[in-house]
């Protein structure tokens, strides 16, 4: 049965009401589906129906903790 639990949630930097959520989801696609992390935004702040979402592998957190400090540091300035 699939389940959301809430990880963690904080503001959507330079949004009125934006929200960035990150969960453990059990069983995603169905009975027997290995969970994932998912990564949802909200401009509005509805958590329920965010506007764009990822569903990571935990297999694959590492690589993409890495693929996303690359890009702070080569573009965020």
């Amino acid at each position: 049965m699939k389940t959301n639990t809430i990880i963690a949630e904080f503001p959507l930097a330079n949004t009125k009401e934006g929200l960035i959520t990150v969960s453990h989801i059990k069983e995603p696609y169905g009975e027997g589906s290995k969970p994932v992390v998912s990564i949802g935004i909200s401009l509005n702040g509805d958590n329920e129906k965010p506007d764009w979402k990822a569903h990571i592998p935990y297999e694959n957190i590492d690589d993409v903790i890495a693929a996303l400090k690359a890009a702070k540091e080569k573009f965020a300035k």
